[in-house]
C-alpha cells in the first residue's frame, strides 16, 4: 500500500479539518505545524453555518457553503464519537430579517428557492417584529422577516480545537513553530526550525500568510488579508445559548453563544495588509449596527473586539487541490469570510485528494487558480 506521510501547514478550521480528516482516512504520519500568529482568521471568526439567507452569492459558491452545513451534524457525530463532547457547534435557526414590507414577499420567495432541494435547511416561517423578539429579545421594532429552521452557530476556537484534538486522538502530532517551505526541483520541501520534515506530501492551509509561505517556491495564490473587527458583549446573567443567528439584509451578522455573549460582526477591511489593531472607527462601525439593530443591546457589557485577518479573493471563491507546477504540494484558501462554513467540507476533500481517494465534491469548481 502507498505509506503517506503528510505535513499539515496551519492549524485554523482548514488545516484542523484537514489533518483530522487525514488521520481519519488513512495517512500514515500527520504533524500539523502552526507559529499561533496573531490575527489568525478561524480564533476570531464568529460561526454562523447558514447558507440560505437570500444574500445572492453565486451558484458555485453556495454549492461549497450549503456542501459545509451538510457536513457538520456528521462531524459533530464523528467528533462525539471520539469522545469529544464539546464541538462547539449547535442548531440554534436563523432569523433572516428585512427592513421593509416591500421586500419581505421577495425574500420570502428568495428564502424557499434556496431552502428547496436542501432537507438540511429545515423549515422557512414567516415572522413579524414580536415574534422575531420572541426569539432573539433585543431586537428593535419594525423589522419583519424570517426563521430558517436548520440555521446552526459554531463557536471557531472550540471546533478547530475539536478537530485538531480528534486529529492528535486519531495519531496525528502537533509541532509549535514556524513552517518554509523550500523547492527541489519540481517539488517542495518543509523546514521547521532548520530541519526537513520528512514529507511525502505538504498541505499549506496557512490562510492569509500563503504567499509568505509560497514565496521560495516562486508560486503565488490570489489572496490577500482581509480585516474583519468582531465585537463581543455580555448581558449578564441571561440564558442565550438557544437564541437564533440573526442576518439583517446587509454583510452584518448577530448571534448568541453561551453565558450571554454576544457577538456582531464584522468590518470588511479590504487591503488592510497584516494590520491587527482595533481601530477607534471599527469599533464605532460595529457597534453602530449592534445599536440599530438591537437597542437592547445598549445595556450590554463590552467584552472585548476580536481581530482576524480573512484569506481574500477577489472572487469570492474557495479552492482546494494540487498547486501547479510543484508535484506533492496541495494547497487550500481562499474561504474569505465563509471559513466556518466552508471550511470543514474543503479540509475533508482537500485530505481525500492528498490521499488519492476520490473526493466528495466535484473539484472542477474549486481547482487551484494557476
Amino acid at each position: 500500500a502507498l505509506t503517506m506521510q503528510v505535513v499539515v501547514i496551519g492549524s485554523g478550521i482548514l488545516g484542523a479539518a484537514a489533518a483530522y480528516n487525514l488521520a481519519r482516512l488513512g495517512a500514515d504520519s500527520v504533524t500539523i505545524v502552526d507559529d499561533g500568529t496573531r490575527g489568525a482568521a478561524t480564533s476570531a471568526g464568529a460561526g454562523i453555518v447558514c447558507p440560505w439567507n437570500a444574500r445572492g452569492v453565486e451558484p458555485a459558491f453556495f454549492r461549497l457553503a450549503c456542501a459545509g452545513a451538510a457536513y457538520y451534524p456528521r462531524l459533530d457525530r464523528e467528533l462525539r464519537e471520539l469522545g469529544i463532547a464539546e464541538t462547539g457547534y449547535r442548531g440554534v435557526g436563523a432569523l433572516v430579517l428585512c427592513e421593509d414590507a416591500a421586500q419581505h414577499a421577495t425574500l420570502g420567495a428568495r428564502l424557499e428557492q434556496e431552502m428547496a432541494g436542501q432537507p438540511l435547511a429545515g423549515e422557512l416561517h414567516e415572522l413579524d417584529s414580536a415574534g422575531l423578539r420572541a426569539l432573539f429579545p433585543p431586537l428593535r421594532d419594525g423589522l419583519s422577516g424570517f426563521h430558517v429552521s436548520g440555521g446552526a452557530r459554531v463557536e471557531a476556537r472550540a471546533v478547530s480545537e475539536a478537530l485538531l484534538t480528534a486529529a492528535e486522538t486519531l495519531g496525528a502530532r502537533r509541532l509549535r513553530g514556524t513552517a518554509m517551505l523550500e523547492r527541489d526541483g519540481d517539488r517542495a520541501k518543509v523546514v521547521v526550525d532548520g530541519k526537513v520534515l520528512e514529507a511525502d506530501r505538504i498541505v499549506a492551509a496557512n490562510g492569509a500568510w500563503a504567499n509568505a509561505l509560497l514565496a521560495p517556491t516562486e508560486q503565488e495564490l490570489p489572496v490577500a488579508p482581509q480585516k474583519g473587527q468582531i465585537l463581543h458583549l455580555m448581558l449578564r446573567g441571561v440564558d442565550t445559548r438557544h437564541w437564533p443567528v440573526v442576518l439583517p439584509p446587509t454583510s452584518y451578522y448577530m448571534l448568541a453563544f453561551e453565558e450571554g455573549r454576544i457577538v456582531i460582526g464584522a468590518t470588511r477591511e479590504t487591503g488592510s495588509g497584516f494590520d491587527t489593531r482595533v481601530t477607534a472607527a471599527g469599533v464605532t462601525e460595529v457597534m453602530n449596527v449592534a445599536l440599530e439593530l438591537a437597542p437592547g443591546l445598549a445595556d450590554a457589557e463590552y467584552v472585548e473586539m476580536r481581530v482576524g485577518l480573512r484569506p481574500f479573493r477577489e472572487t469570492g471563491r474557495a479552492f482546494a487541490g494540487p498547486m501547479p507546477g510543484i508535484g506533492n504540494l496541495l494547497v487550500g484558501n481562499g474561504l474569505g469570510p465563509s471559513g466556518l462554513t466552508q471550511g470543514p467540507v474543503l479540509g475533508r476533500v482537500l485530505a481525500q485528494i492528498t490521499l488519492e481517494q476520490t473526493p466528495d465534491l466535484d473539484m472542477a469548481e474549486m481547482a487551484v487558480p494557476a
